[in-house]
């Protein structure tokens, strides 16, 4: 009769003593193996088209969808990703007025993660400026371009950057992370004019 793997799996073993079944005993190591390694589909409905059946998904097994470039694993019934891998950083174009680099903190940037099963924009880099107009605007939007899509949040997302102290009475302003890319600072004002602005370490759920 078959026999079981060693490392406790389940996993059936033809035997030497079992009658010779070829196509048999395949089958039973790929339905072994194959549910316990990374299983590759090209969408979450490819997933869910092709796992039904006495092939559904149990807990425990993990995919990988190559459209979005993801890892999940199933858990408690559903599929939960899995935070792994790295992502490019993309440069953020500035308006008029702003410059990289500020505080020699780097060029601003954003990158999207993963971080505990949630999509997540990251920030670094930091923003300068020399002069500010003499009547200062309620709020100023710093990408000459609207964030992409892919890196917008589904509702409104109000975060806390550091920034300088000098020329100004407050070390942090808000940035505002709009549905439609745009990242708006508040905070500036007459008493307020900081020659930079930081990113690095800031990042918020999409």
């Amino acid at each position: 009769m078959p026999t079981t793997d060693g490392w406790g799996q389940g996993i059936q073993l033809t035997s030497m003593t079992d009658a010779p079944d070829i196509p048999g005993g395949i089958k039973a190591l790929a339905d072994g193996v194959i549910p316990r390694g990374v299983l590759r589909f090209a969408s979450a409905s490819s997933r869910g088209g092709t796992l039904v059946g006495d092939q559904a998904p149990v807990d425990g097994m993990f995919t990988w969808l190559e459209d979005v470039g993801r890892l999940e694993l199933r858990v408690d019934g559903a599929w939960v990703v899995v935070s792994v891998g790295s992502r490019l950083w993309t440069t953020i174009g500035l308006s008029s007025g702003w410059s990289q680099n500020g505080n020699s903190q780097g060029t601003f940037q954003y990158r999207i993660v993963n971080f505990a099963g949630e999509d997540t924009i990251m920030f670094r880099g930091g923003i300068g400026r020399s002069s500010y107009p003499s009547t200062i605007p309620g709020s100023f939007t710093v990408n000459s371009t609207a964030l992409p899509a892919s890196a917008r949040p589904s509702s409104l997302r109000t975060i806390v950057v550091p920034c300088s102290d000098v020329n100004s009475d407050r070390i942090t302003l808000k940035l505002d992370i709009t549905t439609g890319g745009q990242l708006t600072l508040y905070g500036i004002s007459n008493t307020a004019k900081p020659p930079w602005i930081g990113f690095n370490g800031c990042f918020a759920s999409l």
